[in-house]
Protein backbone atom coordinates (compact mmCIF):
# COMPACT_ATOMS: atom_id res chain seq x y z
CA UNK A 1 0.00 0.00 0.00
CA UNK A 2 1.26 3.48 -0.86
CA UNK A 3 2.42 5.54 2.09
CA UNK A 4 0.74 8.81 3.07
CA UNK A 5 3.47 11.46 3.21
CA UNK A 6 1.29 13.88 5.17
CA UNK A 7 1.07 11.31 7.99
CA UNK A 8 4.83 10.72 8.05
CA UNK A 9 4.54 7.07 7.06
CA UNK A 10 7.83 5.20 6.57
CA UNK A 11 7.93 1.41 6.84
CA UNK A 12 10.88 -0.14 8.70
CA UNK A 13 11.99 -3.33 6.93
CA UNK A 14 14.89 -4.60 9.11
CA UNK A 15 13.49 -7.66 10.92
CA UNK A 16 16.34 -7.81 13.47
CA UNK A 17 15.61 -4.26 14.64
CA UNK A 18 11.86 -4.90 14.75
CA UNK A 19 12.40 -8.01 16.89
CA UNK A 20 14.76 -6.07 19.15
CA UNK A 21 12.12 -3.38 19.78
CA UNK A 22 9.71 -6.12 20.87
CA UNK A 23 12.31 -7.63 23.22
CA UNK A 24 13.21 -4.25 24.74
CA UNK A 25 9.66 -3.98 26.09
CA UNK A 26 10.85 -6.42 28.76
CA UNK A 27 7.43 -7.59 29.96
CA UNK A 28 5.72 -10.97 30.31
CA UNK A 29 3.85 -12.33 27.30
CA UNK A 30 0.62 -11.89 29.24
CA UNK A 31 1.01 -8.09 29.30
CA UNK A 32 -1.09 -6.12 26.84
CA UNK A 33 1.05 -4.55 24.12
CA UNK A 34 -0.25 -1.31 22.61
CA UNK A 35 1.27 -0.40 19.26
CA UNK A 36 1.13 3.16 17.95
CA UNK A 37 0.83 3.49 14.17
CA UNK A 38 1.24 -0.13 13.02
CA UNK A 39 1.08 0.81 9.33
CA UNK A 40 1.67 -2.32 7.24
CA UNK A 41 2.26 -4.45 10.34
CA UNK A 42 6.02 -4.94 10.16
CA UNK A 43 6.49 -4.22 13.88
CA UNK A 44 3.11 -5.80 14.66
CA UNK A 45 4.49 -9.12 13.44
CA UNK A 46 7.35 -9.00 15.96
CA UNK A 47 5.05 -7.90 18.77
CA UNK A 48 2.61 -10.76 18.12
CA UNK A 49 5.48 -13.23 18.42
CA UNK A 50 6.36 -11.74 21.81
CA UNK A 51 2.93 -10.93 23.35
CA UNK A 52 -0.36 -12.80 23.62
CA UNK A 53 -2.39 -9.73 22.63
CA UNK A 54 -1.64 -6.57 20.68
CA UNK A 55 -3.89 -3.51 20.51
CA UNK A 56 -2.84 -1.55 17.43
CA UNK A 57 -3.95 2.08 17.17
CA UNK A 58 -3.90 3.30 13.57
CA UNK A 59 -5.03 6.74 12.39
CA UNK A 60 -5.09 5.82 8.67
CA UNK A 61 -8.44 4.14 7.94
CA UNK A 62 -7.04 2.24 4.91
CA UNK A 63 -4.27 0.68 6.95
CA UNK A 64 -6.53 -0.03 9.93
CA UNK A 65 -8.94 -1.95 7.68
CA UNK A 66 -6.15 -3.88 5.98
CA UNK A 67 -4.13 -4.92 9.04
CA UNK A 68 -6.31 -7.69 10.61
CA UNK A 69 -6.26 -9.73 7.39
CA UNK A 70 -2.46 -9.88 7.59
CA UNK A 71 -2.58 -11.81 10.88
CA UNK A 72 -5.39 -14.39 10.74
CA UNK A 73 -5.89 -16.29 13.98
CA UNK A 74 -3.80 -13.83 16.01
CA UNK A 75 -5.10 -11.93 19.04
CA UNK A 76 -4.86 -8.55 17.35
CA UNK A 77 -7.31 -5.71 17.91
CA UNK A 78 -7.06 -2.73 15.57
CA UNK A 79 -8.52 0.61 16.60
CA UNK A 80 -8.91 3.28 13.93
CA UNK A 81 -8.36 6.49 15.90
CA UNK A 82 -5.84 9.21 16.69
CA UNK A 83 -3.45 8.11 19.44
CA UNK A 84 -3.82 11.58 20.99
CA UNK A 85 -7.54 10.87 21.47
CA UNK A 86 -7.06 7.43 23.02
CA UNK A 87 -7.90 7.14 26.73
CA UNK A 88 -5.02 5.25 28.36
CA UNK A 89 -6.81 5.47 31.70
CA UNK A 90 -9.33 2.99 30.29
CA UNK A 91 -6.62 0.30 30.38
CA UNK A 92 -6.90 -1.53 33.70
CA UNK A 93 -4.17 -4.13 33.17
CA UNK A 94 -0.39 -4.11 32.93
CA UNK A 95 0.62 -2.84 29.50
CA UNK A 96 3.59 -1.74 27.41
CA UNK A 97 3.77 0.57 24.41
CA UNK A 98 5.77 0.34 21.20
CA UNK A 99 5.73 2.24 17.96
CA UNK A 100 7.52 3.69 14.97
CA UNK A 101 5.96 7.10 15.40
CA UNK A 102 5.68 10.05 13.00
CA UNK A 103 8.33 12.67 13.62
CA UNK A 104 5.92 15.60 13.52
CA UNK A 105 3.91 14.49 16.59
CA UNK A 106 6.69 12.89 18.65
CA UNK A 107 6.51 15.35 21.56
CA UNK A 108 2.71 15.26 22.00
CA UNK A 109 2.70 11.45 21.90
CA UNK A 110 5.46 11.11 24.49
CA UNK A 111 3.84 13.69 26.75
CA UNK A 112 0.50 11.88 26.55
CA UNK A 113 2.09 8.50 27.32
CA UNK A 114 3.94 9.81 30.36
CA UNK A 115 1.28 12.03 31.90
CA UNK A 116 -1.59 9.56 31.87
CA UNK A 117 -2.73 8.42 35.32
CA UNK A 118 -2.09 4.81 34.33
CA UNK A 119 1.28 4.81 32.49
CA UNK A 120 2.78 1.80 30.74
CA UNK A 121 5.46 -0.22 32.49
CA UNK A 122 7.77 0.25 29.49
CA UNK A 123 7.68 2.40 26.35
CA UNK A 124 9.91 1.69 23.35
CA UNK A 125 9.66 4.09 20.43
CA UNK A 126 11.48 4.67 17.17
CA UNK A 127 11.82 8.42 16.71
CA UNK A 128 14.00 10.95 14.92
CA UNK A 129 17.62 10.47 16.02
CA UNK A 130 18.15 14.16 16.77
CA UNK A 131 15.10 14.24 19.07
CA UNK A 132 16.15 11.04 20.86
CA UNK A 133 19.60 12.48 21.50
CA UNK A 134 18.10 15.77 22.71
CA UNK A 135 15.89 13.96 25.21
CA UNK A 136 18.80 11.94 26.63
CA UNK A 137 21.33 14.80 26.53
CA UNK A 138 22.86 16.55 29.54
CA UNK A 139 22.07 19.81 27.74
CA UNK A 140 18.45 20.09 28.73
CA UNK A 141 15.33 21.30 26.92
CA UNK A 142 11.74 21.66 28.09
CA UNK A 143 11.02 18.29 26.43
CA UNK A 144 13.98 16.48 28.00
CA UNK A 145 13.17 17.80 31.47
CA UNK A 146 9.51 16.82 31.09
CA UNK A 147 10.45 13.30 30.00
CA UNK A 148 13.01 12.85 32.80
CA UNK A 149 10.44 14.04 35.30
CA UNK A 150 8.26 11.04 34.46
CA UNK A 151 10.65 8.34 33.23
CA UNK A 152 14.15 6.91 33.11
CA UNK A 153 15.62 7.35 29.62
CA UNK A 154 17.86 5.01 27.62
CA UNK A 155 18.91 5.10 23.98
CA UNK A 156 18.89 2.04 21.74
CA UNK A 157 20.21 1.44 18.25
CA UNK A 158 20.48 4.11 15.59
CA UNK A 159 18.44 3.11 12.53
CA UNK A 160 19.73 4.53 9.25
CA UNK A 161 17.24 6.13 6.91
CA UNK A 162 18.02 3.48 4.27
CA UNK A 163 16.31 0.87 6.47
CA UNK A 164 12.90 2.43 5.72
CA UNK A 165 10.61 2.36 2.71
CA UNK A 166 10.41 5.09 1.56
CA UNK A 167 13.53 6.49 3.26
CA UNK A 168 12.92 9.57 5.45
CA UNK A 169 15.29 12.53 5.23
CA UNK A 170 16.97 11.78 8.58
CA UNK A 171 18.09 8.80 10.66
CA UNK A 172 16.03 7.38 13.52
CA UNK A 173 16.89 5.97 16.94
CA UNK A 174 15.24 3.68 19.45
CA UNK A 175 14.40 5.34 22.78
CA UNK A 176 13.44 3.32 25.85
CA UNK A 177 11.37 4.97 28.58
CA UNK A 178 10.67 3.38 31.97
CA UNK A 179 7.95 5.45 33.65
CA UNK A 180 8.18 6.28 37.35
CA UNK A 181 6.33 8.54 39.79
CA UNK A 182 6.82 12.24 38.91
CA UNK A 183 9.91 13.79 40.47
CA UNK A 184 8.61 17.37 40.39
CA UNK A 185 5.21 18.89 40.97
CA UNK A 186 3.35 20.53 38.02
CA UNK A 187 4.27 24.01 39.26
CA UNK A 188 7.95 23.19 38.73
CA UNK A 189 7.27 22.21 35.11
CA UNK A 190 5.50 25.53 34.57
CA UNK A 191 8.48 27.25 36.16
CA UNK A 192 10.81 25.42 33.74
CA UNK A 193 8.80 26.69 30.76
CA UNK A 194 9.24 30.23 32.07
CA UNK A 195 12.96 29.62 32.50
CA UNK A 196 13.19 28.57 28.83
CA UNK A 197 11.28 31.62 27.55
CA UNK A 198 14.46 32.66 25.71
CA UNK A 199 16.67 29.53 25.69
CA UNK A 200 19.85 31.35 24.63
CA UNK A 201 19.61 34.01 27.30
CA UNK A 202 20.71 33.73 30.92
CA UNK A 203 18.34 32.49 33.60
CA UNK A 204 18.71 35.80 35.38
CA UNK A 205 17.12 37.42 32.32
CA UNK A 206 14.33 34.88 31.81
CA UNK A 207 13.31 34.85 35.48
CA UNK A 208 13.65 38.59 36.09
CA UNK A 209 9.90 38.94 36.60
CA UNK A 210 10.20 36.80 39.75
CA UNK A 211 13.29 38.34 41.35
CA UNK A 212 15.79 41.04 40.50
CA UNK A 213 18.82 39.93 38.52
CA UNK A 214 21.20 40.42 41.51
CA UNK A 215 18.84 38.38 43.72
CA UNK A 216 18.67 35.61 41.12
CA UNK A 217 22.45 35.60 40.72
CA UNK A 218 22.85 35.19 44.49
CA UNK A 219 20.28 32.35 44.62
CA UNK A 220 22.08 30.51 41.83
CA UNK A 221 25.39 30.95 43.60
CA UNK A 222 23.90 29.74 46.91
CA UNK A 223 22.73 26.59 45.11
CA UNK A 224 26.21 25.96 43.74
CA UNK A 225 25.21 27.02 40.24
CA UNK A 226 26.92 29.46 37.90
CA UNK A 227 25.20 32.85 38.04
CA UNK A 228 25.66 33.07 34.25
CA UNK A 229 23.82 29.78 33.67
CA UNK A 230 21.52 29.41 30.71
CA UNK A 231 18.37 27.24 30.78
CA UNK A 232 20.04 24.20 29.20
CA UNK A 233 22.74 24.11 31.90
CA UNK A 234 20.44 23.08 34.78
CA UNK A 235 19.12 19.56 35.38
CA UNK A 236 15.75 18.62 36.81
CA UNK A 237 17.00 18.52 40.42
CA UNK A 238 18.53 21.98 39.95
CA UNK A 239 15.21 23.36 38.73
CA UNK A 240 13.35 21.83 41.67
CA UNK A 241 15.81 23.45 44.11
CA UNK A 242 15.74 26.76 42.26
CA UNK A 243 11.94 26.83 42.20
CA UNK A 244 11.69 26.28 45.97
CA UNK A 245 14.46 28.79 46.69
CA UNK A 246 12.73 31.48 44.63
Amino acid sequence: MKNNKSLGQHWLKNRAILDEIAELLDAPASALCIEIGPGLGTLTSSLLKRFNKVLAIEYDARLAANLPGSFPGKNLEVLNTDILDFDFNSIKENYVVAGNIPYYITSPIIEKLLTTQNPASKIVLLIQKEVAERIASDKETVLSLMVKNFADVELGHVVKREEFTPPPKVDSQVIILTPHAPTAQPAVLDFIKKAFASPRKKLTHNLASLKTKPELAKILKDLGLNENSRPADLHLKDYINLYHKI
